[in-house]
């Protein structure tokens, strides 16, 4: 009986220990895919208050063509979700960081972020933003 029960502690010690490395590894690769996702985002700060900047980003996407899925508003953080031109998603993060500058985050693609469509989303965001600071530097409304 007591070697019995020894053979069950022993299974029990091992499946535990086995558990605890598969929960280690799990979290490794988790870890690794959050990685790989914060990498793909392009980011960039603009001296433009949060409200301009949220109009400049859905200006740029009305102006390159791609759909705009959802948005959600927060205080601080702006998100809008899309779709580009070859059906990829693309995330915009507008976040307020001061009362006159925002930062912007854009990521293309979900498995394998396109640097390229995202630097291509910024730029128009930037020359909106430029546009808009042009018009209020000579007392011009926009149209």
């Amino acid at each position: 009986m007591l070697n019995r029960l020894i053979h069950i502690f022993a299974m029990g010690m091992l499946i535990f220990n086995l558990s605890g490395c598969f929960l280690f590894v799990a979290g490794v690769a988790g870890g690794a895919g959050t990685a790989i996702w914060l990498s793909g985002k392009l980011t960039q700060e603009f001296h433009a208050t949060y409200p301009e900047t949220i109009n400049a980003a859905k200006s740029a996407l009305q102006a390159l063509g791609l759909k705009i899925v959802k948005e959600t508003h927060e205080q601080q953080i702006t998100q809008i979700k899309g779709l580009y031109s070859d059906g990829r998603e693309m995330w915009i993060d507008i976040h307020r960081v001061t009362e006159n500058s925002s930062k912007v985050e854009v990521r293309v693609g979900a498995i394998s972020p396109d640097k390229g469509a995202a630097s291509n989303i910024l730029r128009k965001i930037q020359s909106y933003l430029s546009w808009q600071s042009f018009l209020d530097v000579n007392g011009l409304q926009s149209a």
